[in-house]
C-alpha cells in the first residue's frame, strides 16, 4: 500500500482548469488592445459572470493567470516549477516531483499515513536490539555482541543503529507532517490557503470553504469508506468549483425576503457549472448543505447572478 500510494502521488498528473475557464482567440485580442487596467477588468468581469468564481484578489478584481491565459478557479494557484495552474492547489512536493492538488491529495495524505507506519513499525522492532547494544552489562549484552560478532561483516553491527537512528527521525518528521495535513482536510483548506486566507468579495474568510468536520472529510476521501484506505480517485467535486459556507454576510447586497443569506444563493446556483452532470455521491456533497437555500434558485435563474455576491465582480480598488 505504501509503494502503490507513493506510486500514485509521483505519477497522478495534476488537473488544470476546465477549458471554459480559458479566454477566447477574441478575448485574447481584447484584452491585449486595452492598456488600462480598469477596462481590462470590465472584460474579465463579463467573462466570469458565467462561471462559478467566488474568490478575488485582495483589490477585489478578477484572479487572472498572465501566464496560462485563464481566470482562476477557486482554490486554482499558478505553480512556477509546472509553469500551469492547478486545481487546489496545495504545494509543490520536491519528495515527489509533482504538484500536489485536486487529483492526488488523496493519495498524498494516504502515502503519508503509509510511509508513517512502515517507520513506526521498522523503529519498534529495532528498539529491543538498540536498547541491548547500549547496555554496559548483563547477559543481554553479551548475547546481543555474541550475535553481532556472528555476522558476516564487521561493520554489520552498526546497520541495525543507522536503521533505527533513521528510522525513528523520518517516524518525527513524517507524523508533524502527517498531523499537520489531518488538519488541513478537517479545516477544509489546502497549505496556502493556510499561510494566505482566501479573499472573497465580502473579505478575507479563513473558513469560506469549510463545512464540517464530516462533509470536509468526504471531500477528500469520498463517500464511501471502503475506497479511504486505498489509493484509488474517491475525492468529490470537480475541482473547479466548491462548495463555500460563508460566515459573513456581504453589506452591499440587498437583504433576502425570505432571511436567507444571498451567499447562499449564489451556492446554489454555482452548482449549475459544469454542464456534465457530477456523479451521484459528488451531488450529494453539494445538496447536502443544510445553509443552501433551493427556494429562490428557481426565481433567480434568469438574472445570471445579479444578487450572488460571487458572480458579480466589484471594482477594483
Amino acid at each position: 500500500m505504501f509503494v502503490w500510494a507513493y506510486w500514485q502521488t509521483i505519477f497522478t498528473k495534476p488537473m488544470n482548469p476546465l477549458k471554459e475557464f480559458h479566454l477566447s482567440y477574441s478575448d485574447k485580442e481584447l484584452l491585449e488592445r486595452e492598456d488600462r487596467g480598469e477596462s481590462q477588468q470590465e472584460i474579465l468581469r463579463r467573462i466570469a459572470k458565467d462561471l462559478p468564481i467566488y474568490t478575488r484578489t485582495n483589490s477585489g478584481a478578477i484572479r487572472f493567470c498572465d501566464r496560462c491565459q485563464l481566470l482562476k478557479p477557486d482554490r486554482c494557484h499558478h505553480c512556477s516549477v509546472c509553469d500551469k495552474c492547478i486545481l487546489k492547489m496545495d504545494h509543490h512536493c520536491p519528495w515527489v516531483n509533482n504538484c500536489v492538488g485536486f487529483s492526488n491529495y488523496k493519495f498524498f495524505m494516504l502515502f503519508l499515513a503509509y510511509s508513517l507506519l512502515y517507520c513506526l513499525f521498522i523503529t519498534a522492532t529495532n528498539l529491543q536490539y538498540f536498547i541491548k547494544f547500549w547496555t554496559a552489562g548483563g547477559k543481554a549484552h553479551f548475547r546481543l555482541r555474541e550475535y553481532l560478532n556472528g555476522l558476516p561483516d564487521t561493520q554489520a553491527k552498526f546497520h541495525i543503529l543507522f536503521l533505527f537512528f533513521s528510522a525513528s527521525m523520518f517516524s518525527v518528521s513524517l507524523a508533524s507532517l502527517f498531523i499537520y495535513h489531518c488538519w488541513l482536510v478537517c479545516k477544509n483548506r489546502s497549505t496556502l490557503e493556510a499561510v494566505r486566507s482566501p479573499v472573497f468579495r465580502h473579505g478575507t474568510d479563513k473558513n469560506g470553504f469549510s463545512l464540517g468536520f464530516s462533509k470536509n472529510f468526504r471531500q477528500v476521501f469520498g463517500d464511501e469508506a471502503k475506497y479511504w484506505p486505498i489509493p484509488v480517485f474517491s475525492s468529490l467535486g470537480d475541482g473547479c468549483s466548491f462548495p463555500t459556507c460563508l460566515v459573513n454576510v456581504d453589506p452591499e447586497q440587498p437583504s433576502s425576503p425570505t432571511g436567507s443569506n444571498p451567499a447562499n444563493k449564489g451556492a446554489a446556483e454555482g452548482r449549475q457549472f459544469p454542464s456534465k452532470p457530477l456523479r451521484e455521491s459528488q451531488s450529494r456533497l453539494l445538496i447536502s448543505t443544510p445553509s443552501w437555500s433551493e427556494s429562490d434558485s428557481a426565481t433567480d435563474k434568469d438574472k445570471k447572478g445579479a444578487s450572488n455576491p460571487g458572480m458579480i465582480i466589484e471594482n477594483e480598488a
